[in-house]
């Protein structure tokens, strides 16, 4: 009788003691999870789920968030992860928009050097972007900007004056502006419709956006100025990470780390790839020479002077790095 008693009174203990209940972590993500950056989040989830209790659960085609609402959601702790343009965050830290200043980041070369981690490009951004609340576990490359036209690729700043011209980002509008256009933000998902009614005359978009909505249908040329470098960052709200363990946080961190390294890899080869689909259903692609490229860099120097203006010493310290690389 002691022993069925002691038994029972065991059982008791254990079914009062409060079951803890899995980790679970939401993700916001404004493009369809058959984009890129969707399958990348899919390989963080996996290699999270299949080493630890976490859970990932990822919301996409903005099902919870606008793009422009991540960095407030995320950093106000509403949700626990998203993942936003990094241009997003310019509002509160002008210097971000290093990445699309003209010309300064305009190879492949140059982009690895700034965004790999600890770089004195990348380390500055993601310390002052902690200051929002959040904290970057990953970046996630979207490519170099191009334009797009109808009928012939441009051949120069001049043919910018008097056109229309499709933007997402405050400072790719001011560029457009010094080059004598009129600068139109549109959102990707409305970029056909603009370009089939003549909204705009000009495109500005990552290549990769171009094969994903088949702009071939409504736009006949690409000129490769990489003029711009479209970065995605991954944020995790702090005090999140910062009620996880050690080992939940290592395993999250190696993890990105290896989504980082698959998704910039991967967007090397994609682009290439990317220019030679666009030529196979019509597209001319036409790559500005080195003096083509010269004459575009001139005619953009009042932008990079007026960034530096806004963006006060952090602007300066990211540029003074980047033309280091």
């Amino acid at each position: 009788m002691k022993h069925l008693l002691g038994g029972l009174a065991a059982a008791a203990m254990l079914c009062a003691t409060p079951v803890v209940a899995e980790t679970t972590l939401r993700i916001t993500l404004q493009l369809p999870l058959a984009s890129h950056l969707g399958q990348n989040l899919l390989m963080f989830k996996e290699e999270v789920e299949a080493k630890s209790d976490m859970k990932i659960e990822i919301y996409d085609s903005a099902q919870l968030y606008r793009d422009s609402e991540v960095p407030e959601a995320v950093g106000a702790g509403e949700i626990e992860m998203g993942v936003a343009s990094l241009t997003r965050y310019v509002g509160e830290i002008p210097a971000v928009d290093l990445f699309y200043m003209p010309f300064v980041l305009n190879s492949e070369e140059k982009v690895r050097a700034a965004v790999k981690p600890g770089s004195p490009v990348r380390q500055p951004i993601d310390d002052a972007i902690r200051e929002t609340g959040s904290h970057v576990l990953w970046w996630q490359a979207y490519g170099g900007s191009v334009l797009l036209s109808k009928d012939e690729p441009l051949s120069g700043p001049e043919d910018m004056q008097g056109k229309k011209v499709r933007v997402f980002g405050k400072w790719l509008g001011e560029w457009v502006n010094v080059l004598g256009g009129a600068p139109t933000l549109i959102s990707g998902s409305e970029q056909f419709l603009a370009y089939q009614r003549g909204t705009v005359d000009i495109g500005m978009t990552g290549v990769s956006g171009v094969v994903s909505r088949k702009l071939w249908e409504v736009m006949d040329a690409i000129t490769v100025v990489n003029n711009a470098d479209i970065e995605f960052i991954v944020v995790v709200n702090e005090d999140v990470w910062d009620g996880l363990t050690d080992e939940q946080r290592d395993i999250l961190t190696t993890a990105a780390r290896n989504a980082e390294t698959a998704v910039r890899d991967y967007m090397s080869e994609f682009e290439a790839d990317a220019y030679k689909q666009a030529e196979a259903n019509g597209m001319k692609v036409h790559y500005p020479s080195d003096e083509e490229i010269a004459a575009w860099r001139a005619a953009s120097a009042p932008v990079i002077d007026a960034w530096l203006a806004e963006s006060g010493d952090l602007g300066r310290q990211l540029l003074d790095a980047a033309e280091k690389f």
